[in-house]
């Protein structure tokens, strides 16, 4: 197909997660999320972009290329490779590994701190309050600039603090304060 009719240039933009961190702000990571980015930087790097390189030169000696596809699967999948590799690098290249086991307020919330809360409901919530690249908010990670994680920084064992949510302010009672061990 023409070039002329795909919406596709050979400099795609990077990954749209890269605006996630708001101007000014610092790319905070804890060491274990440092880890799994490097780890998977490491995994395209040398194992899979090999691997589809190879594909798509096999691919490409089998003649005509324009109906291939082998050919035309491997170079879509070898940009959003390259394309994911220009993001973990970038995002590497500005973390800010913090150590949460080092934090000397551990009777605060800050970066790393484990917190459990109640909520209006009378629910008890466990948090970690992570990265942004970290953050999985099905399993308890929240990133550090979200609404709830900024509503608990700075508090302490017993404090209530106030969240902002779309159906109204609502009262969190911070239950505990835990950081890992060094």
């Amino acid at each position: 197909m023409n070039k002329a009719f795909v919406k596709e240039t050979e400099q795609e933009d990077d990954d749209p997660q890269e605006a996630l961190i708001p101007k000014g702000l610092k790319n905070y990571m804890t060491l274990q999320g440092y880890q799994v980015l490097r780890k998977e930087l490491e995994h395209l790097v040398k194992v899979e972009r090999p691997d589809v390189v190879s594909v798509v030169a096999w691919a490409a000696s089998n003649g005509d290329r324009s109906e291939n596809g082998d050919y035309l699967y491997g170079k879509k999948r070898l940009r959003e490779i390259d394309r994911r590799i220009r993001f973990l690098t970038k995002r590497l290249e500005i973390a800010e590994v913090i150590n949460p086991a080092t934090q000397p307020n551990k009777d605060q919330v800050f970066f790393g701190a484990t917190v459990i809360y109640e909520n209006q409901d009378g629910e008890e919530v466990q948090v970690t309050i992570v990265g942004i690249d970290e953050a999985d908010p099905l399993n308890g990670k929240i990133s550090w600039i979200s609404p709830v994680a900024k509503a608990l920084l700075k508090a302490r064992e017993g404090d209530s603090v106030h969240l902002m949510t779309p159906a109204g302010k609502q009262e969190l009672i911070v239950l505990d304060i835990i950081y890992p061990d060094e």
